[in-house]
């Protein structure tokens, strides 16, 4: 051990933040754990199998306000960004959310995030009490405007424990171009599941004419709320950016509708491996490229070779020789796993061939609540990849055979129009 981390080690530690609606998920009984740096719920009284069960038929609602939260202001904003993730940001629609990928030099994932394109606000503050005029229009009549035909207004929300790092590269990389904007004073409630629309309608009319990965500003119960029809579960619903001085008037709202109930990290951990989603530090990392990952299709065309703008990026040469000629630079694969009998399989847990050669090794693993069977992520060698292939995850020292398999392990029920 080094002299660092033995100081590291003596060292007190850090207390826990705390979300503005940690006093209300006390009161609601939840059992808390340290997450990111955060005091957070990972369950409530009636247990993450109910929670679960519960998201996927009607509708949960999560804090994810340990997440952080900023904007991207000023006319050549698209275009920084750009220079920061593989992704098509310039030709985003206005009213449109994307999936992006924060890269280091090698190309590895430094977080993934979601940005957004509200340039319609005309660069007006989130916090600002009062929404305009358009405010239950999904995306009024700008929506065949695109970031850099505007002012550039991009809102992004990145990974809680990444936040503090991801939002220092970002000000380090292109402050001089565009005004980075962090937004510490906004809390973040996912409010997810079949029932989510009809729950939310009646307190913000106007979010069912939203689509998947669209959104606007909203009032709801009184609350001035910046929402995207998105989530990371799988099922249709809304994340909903709201100040922190109104994050538990509006949790209290949703949570007083029949159809919503209060959801830890337990179940929300257990509904995003279903639905097939990375879980950043377990799934993907700094060590991982978006092709062995299997997220090519985060990688828009316009920024592959021959593409407008292809490359670019950091690590771009790296990721474009891996998309043009993967047989041959690609030595690790994400995939999907079903395990042939109920025994849970675990993070870290080894792959093997059926003949015994280590293979790959899990990232996410548990009993799937919905399809009822062991389930997980992980990676392995390009040739173990094809669907239905055989492997063997090493349980307490004794073989679990797996195939690979297809995800979303269950299937999503995103709206999309």
């Amino acid at each position: 051990m080094s002299n660092a981390a033995s100081n590291n080690s003596l060292a007190t530690p850090e207390p826990l933040l705390k979300t503005p609606l940690h006093d209300l998920h006390v009161a609601l009984g939840a059992r808390m754990v340290p997450f990111a740096g955060y005091s957070m719920p990972v369950q409530y009284p009636a247990g993450l199998m109910a929670e679960h069960h519960h998201t996927r038929n009607a509708a949960g609602l999560f804090d994810v306000s340990h997440m952080g939260q900023l904007r991207l202001v000023g006319p050549d904003s698209a275009a920084a960004l750009e220079t920061l993730i593989p992704v098509d940001v310039i030709d985003l629609p206005v009213g449109k959310q994307r999936y992006g990928l924060l890269l280091n030099d090698e190309g590895g994932i430094i977080d993934d995030l979601m940005f957004f394109n509200r340039d319609y606000l005309n660069g007006g503050d989130l916090s600002v009490a009062g929404p305009p005029q358009d405010a239950k229009a999904p995306s009024g009549g700008s929506e065949s405007h695109t970031v850099g035909e505007r002012g550039g207004d991009i809102f992004i929300i990145v990974n809680g424990a990444c936040k503090v790092g991801d939002i220092a590269h970002i000000q380090q990389k292109i402050d001089t171009r565009c005004e980075v904007i962090p937004m510490p004073e906004r809390a973040l409630l996912a409010l997810q599941g079949p029932q989510a629309v009809t729950a939310l309608q009646r307190l913000a009319p106007g979010v069912e004419k939203l689509v998947f990965m669209s959104g606007g500003r909203f009032t709801a119960a009184g609350c001035d709320c910046f929402l995207t029809r998105s989530g990371y579960t799988g099922e249709d619903g809304f994340e909903i950016s709201v100040h922190t001085s109104q994050a538990e008037t509006l949790a209290r709202a949703l949570l007083a509708q029949p159809e919503v109930k209060p959801v830890g990290l337990g179940a929300r951990n257990s509904l995003r491996l279903e639905a097939g989603l990375c879980l950043y530090g377990h799934d993907i990392d700094t060590s991982t490229t978006p092709v062995e990952a299997s997220l090519n299709w985060a990688i828009q065309k316009v920024r592959r070779t021959g593409g407008a703008r292809a490359g670019g990026f950091p690590g771009a040469e790296k990721i474009l020789a891996q998309l043009a000629n993967p047989a041959a630079t690609v030595k690790r694969k994400r995939v999907g796993l079903v395990a042939l009998e109920r025994i849970p399989v675990r993070e870290h847990s080894a792959l093997q061939s059926m003949e015994g050669a280590q293979v790959g090794e899990v990232t996410s693993g548990l009993l799937g609540p919905t399809i009822n069977k062991p389930v997980a992520m992980g990676y392995v060698k390009p040739e173990f990849s094809a669907l239905g292939t055989r492997v063997s995850a090493m349980v307490r020292g004794k073989p679990v055979a797996m195939e690979v398999s297809s995800m979303p392990f269950v299937p999503n029920h995103y709206h999309r129009g």
